[in-house]
């Protein structure tokens, strides 16, 4: 990746990277949208957001891994089942040599979806 490039979508992060984190970007990315099918792509902090009534997650690759964020509220929700990975604020690690669970992503993206309906619900009341 490009250091300091600034990024306009999510093909053009993807396509800054080597083909073969292309490809894993591109799994998560699918995943994500399978997920959460009303969400729009954009970029938010140089890397790429999904958005449905706010953020739901971010995605990024960085040297060894692949950052998966959804926020500190969706590792909390499913801490037992990403104890196999590193976790912190608000952010999971995927190594880049190892496949990607993505159906535990979906999960996670549902989760996500769910609790941004219900907090955009709680400040419409």
């Amino acid at each position: 990746m490009a250091p300091n490039k600034k990024f306009n979508s999510t093909d053009e992060y993807i396509a800054s990277f080597p083909e073969n984190v292309q490809v894993v970007l591109e799994q998560l990315r699918q995943a994500i949208k399978e997920a959460a099918p009303e969400a729009t792509e954009a970029i938010s902090y140089q890397i790429p957001a999904l958005k449905q009534n706010g953020v739901l997650v971010w995605f990024a690759a960085l040297t060894k891994h692949i950052s998966f964020s959804p926020k500190i509220s969706g590792i909390e929700a499913f801490k037992k089942q990403l104890s196999p990975y590193q976790t912190g604020k608000g952010t999971i690690q995927f190594s880049i040599n190892e496949l990607i669970p993505l159906n535990l992503v979906k999960e996670i993206v549902r989760f996500r979806v769910n609790e941004n309906l219900k907090n955009k619900s709680s400040t419409c009341s």
